[in-house]
């Protein structure tokens, strides 16, 4: 069955926060320390904020045989805030579909560039999509310290 983008809804709530943590355990952990897989993973536990984001923001989920395997969310127009694909559908086209969908939108809304802050892990399909890096920064957040990389991407 091929997959399907669909918008989230606050049902979609706890596959979503499940599917966050098991992809920052199985792929993230490749990357990141114990400490900061940890850390990371405990982000869910504020759910009043996940649910929010799935009300307020461009926020959409691939389903593959009925089931999430992966979510996007787009803040502010063209400011590519998240893209979560399940372990088991890592190299499925899921982040792909999902990204073009989040790059078309960003387009309806009138915007011809865009931008995000990617982890480690994320930066060579960013890179792939034409995704240029502009700078590399460690983040701290709560005594936690990050590396990710902002890029930008012109769309046509």
């Amino acid at each position: 069955m091929p997959v399907q983008i669909r918008h989230a809804t606050p049902d979609d709530l706890l596959v979503v926060t499940k599917l966050f943590r098991e992809t920052i355990q199985h792929v993230s952990s490749n990357h990141y320390s114990p400490v900061q897989v940890a850390f990371w993973k405990s982000s869910t536990d504020d759910l009043p904020k996940w649910k929010k984001r799935i009300e307020d923001l461009y926020f959409i989920v691939a389903e593959k045989d009925s089931l999430i395997a992966g979510f996007a969310y787009l803040k502010d127009g063209n400011y590519f805030d998240g893209l979560f694909v399940h372990h088991e559908h890592q190299g499925d086209g899921i982040a792909t579909l999902l990204a073009n969908t989040i790059e078309h939108k960003v387009m309806d809304n009138g915007y011809d560039s865009i931008h995000s802050d990617v982890s480690i892990t994320a930066k060579p399909f960013f890179e792939k999509r034409g995704y240029k890096v502009n700078e590399f920064q460690m983040k701290p957040f709560k005594g936690v310290t990050f590396e990710s990389y902002i890029v930008s991407k012109t769309l046509v």
